[in-house]
């Protein structure tokens, strides 16, 4: 400051609109840590995504903020990816309880088991419905294995956040639904396309359900 004559503050708004206003700014960023599971059922990903109930186009898809659907609640989409082949789940339900999780949790290995999938773990974050008594007693009976993610390393379960955003990026803010009922009804179908079809770059532009090397009679019984 006083080799160049330039008020203090002026240099902490100068380094701040560079963003190096922090001393961590300065130090290199981790290399990220990818890692991936040797089998289908190895490891279960869960996450919870809640996203605005309407009851008519909101503004996201209209660019209108005037209508809003006020007093039209939540829905609480719970979410599952396998680790090894991103086979991907999701339900929703009208809450993030613990109740609703474990709800949650066996729609998604039923539907897991039909595609000849059974885990042995899975790995959540540390929300109050995952650390219910009831969702660690669902585990036990289940025989799964339940991991949580150290808290605020969301890296950590890097799927389930990918998965998310794709979620909301390419079904629930993608189209122009008349109301979240319409929204809700049309998840079924684009998760079949996003698990059969929709390739994916970490998969060699593959889709998921190729990871699972399923009988050319399993792919013709299970396609529908």
């Amino acid at each position: 400051m006083r080799q160049t004559g330039v008020p203090r503050a002026t240099v902490a708004r100068v380094l701040q609109r560079a963003g190096l206003n922090r001393l961590s700014a300065l130090e290199p960023s981790r290399a990220a840590r990818r890692y991936e599971h040797v089998a289908p059922g190895d490891l279960l990903h869960l996450d919870i995504k809640k996203v605005n109930r309407f009851a008519r186009p909101g503004h996201r898809v209209t660019g209108d903020r005037r209508g809003k659907s006020r007093g039209a609640g939540w829905d609480y989409v719970h979410m599952a990816i396998d680790d090894h082949s991103r086979v991907a789940h999701a339900t929703i339900w009208p809450d993030e309880t613990g109740a609703s999780a474990v709800r949650a949790l066996i729609a998604a290995l039923r539907y897991y088991r039909r595609l000849g999938v059974r885990f042995k773990a899975v790995l959540t974050d540390n929300g109050a419905c995952y650390r219910s008594r009831r969702f660690a007693k669902t585990c036990r009976q289940l025989g799964l294995k339940h991991k949580r993610t150290r808290p605020y390393r969301p890296r950590t379960n890097g799927k389930a956040e990918r998965w998310i955003q794709t979620a909301l990026h390419e079904w629930a803010y993608a189209h122009v639904y008349q109301n979240a009922d319409e929204r809700a009804a049309f998840l079924p179908y684009w998760l079949h396309d996003y698990n059969w079809h929709r390739p994916h770059t970490s998969l060699n532009h593959q889709p998921p359900i190729s990871r699972l090397r399923l009988s050319v009679n399993n792919v013709v019984g299970l396609h529908t």
